[in-house]
């Protein structure tokens, strides 16, 4: 008869838990509250209760975490220690800020908790559809910004090498979707490198306060509806999406940008609601009015010899814009430029800003001079070229 392979627990002491090398039973892990499919320990004694992932029943019952370097962690059950005393209060683990309801790790000295989950120090890379590289954990307690949600913050982020991108844990949960109970449509996920450079501001339509585009947003272009994440998040409706028939749904997101609507005026409600009050159609397909121009552009596809984009400096080729007064050019794309962004090598967001052409000046990533449209902070007086 093969022998089985016993564990004493501290969560079920009455009965040492035995090994299942394949549990079938889909029943809920008492550690982390996952599914049990594989693997496990559970208690034959009192009918296959307190069922744990093996992984799950065989965590260290402490640990020194860089995290909280003073003192050990100990391996702790909230809902138990709920369960067995008068305080019935959660805690919340201090990296993703969700409360502990399933093992956690805890210093009661200091009110330190962290999941079993995020305590791993597993080196995972996250690749979310909004980034276009690999983003890597850091392994520190710092103070950071998160270029997603804009909140300035102290954890454990994510971190992109090439671009300096810093990310919460939790950002990348947030659904590319959404339907809020204040709007007839869905709300895209957006972030800066898809700049709506048609506003000349944008206030969050829920709570009704500034939204900083250098950062992630739900918009609906149609309406120019914009919304701070958290804000659409508090106020979504739970619909199935799948089922939802938006009318215009057909249309890509990248098709609405090019044909917009601004809200020029707004009259506000009782409740602080704000109503458009006047709306301005945008198109950019024949004719614009460019900030670094002062007349109107003429959309071109004739080829033109020895000509100069007056953006990027570069030859002009069709498709561009022109002015019919001025000997002036513009790519469509430098057209298309974000009036706001941030950059890796400085730490404030930077500003478009059109150079006059007797003018040039140093850029400081190529170093080389130059005379086109530079993004600059004023603050710093830190230049780049386009």
């Amino acid at each position: 008869m093969e022998q089985q392979q016993l564990l004493l627990h501290f969560i079920h002491p009455e009965h040492p838990l035995v090994f299942n090398p394949d549990d079938r039973s889909g029943r809920s892990c008492w550690g982390c509250d996952e599914r049990v499919y594989g693997p496990s320990y559970s208690c034959k004694e009192c009918g296959g209760i307190s069922v744990h992932h093996k992984s799950c029943a065989e965590l260290p019952l402490g640990l020194h975490h860089p995290l909280h370097p003073i003192h050990p962690l100990i391996l702790f059950s909230p809902l138990l220690w709920a369960y067995k005393s008068e305080d019935k209060q959660l805690y919340k683990c201090e990296l993703c800020k969700e409360d502990c309801e399933e093992y956690t790790y805890r210093c009661s000295r200091c009110d330190f908790n962290l999941h079993i989950t995020c305590a791993s120090l597993a080196p995972t890379t996250m690749e979310p559809e909004f980034h276009h590289h690999p983003l890597t954990p850091v392994w520190k307690w710092i103070s950071f910004t998160c270029d997603h949600c804009g909140v300035e913050d102290k954890g454990m982020p994510y971190l992109c090498n090439p671009c300096g991108f810093w990310i919460h844990r939790r950002c990348p949960l947030f659904p590319h979707k959404v339907k809020v109970v204040h709007h007839k449509h869905l709300l895209h996920l957006t972030h800066s490198y898809l700049e709506f450079h048609q506003s000349d501001s944008r206030f969050c339509q829920i709570c009704d306060q500034e939204v900083d585009t250098c950062y992630g947003l739900y918009y609906c272009s149609r309406c120019d509806f914009a919304a701070h994440l958290n804000c659409a998040m508090g106020n979504k409706e739970n619909i199935n999406l799948q089922e939802f028939k938006d009318e215009d749904e057909v249309l890509e997101l990248n098709e609405l940008v090019d044909s917009t609507y601004k809200v020029k005026k707004y009259n506000k409600r009782e409740g602080g609601i704000r109503i458009a009050a006047e709306i301005k159609h945008f198109s950019h397909k024949h004719e614009i009015k460019h900030f670094s121009h002062e007349h109107d552009l003429m959309l071109t596809k004739q080829l033109l010899n020895n000509q100069k984009c007056d953006g990027c400096v570069r030859a002009i080729l069709p498709s561009f814009y022109s002015c019919v007064k001025c000997n002036f050019f513009l790519h469509e794309s430098c057209d298309n430029l974000p009036e706001r962004k941030r950059h890796p090598l400085h730490q404030h967001p930077l500003s478009l800003f059109p150079m006059k052409p007797s003018k040039d000046f140093r850029c400081y990533a190529c170093h080389h001079r130059c005379n086109g449209f530079t993004y600059w902070c004023e603050t710093c007086r830190f230049r780049l070229d386009v």
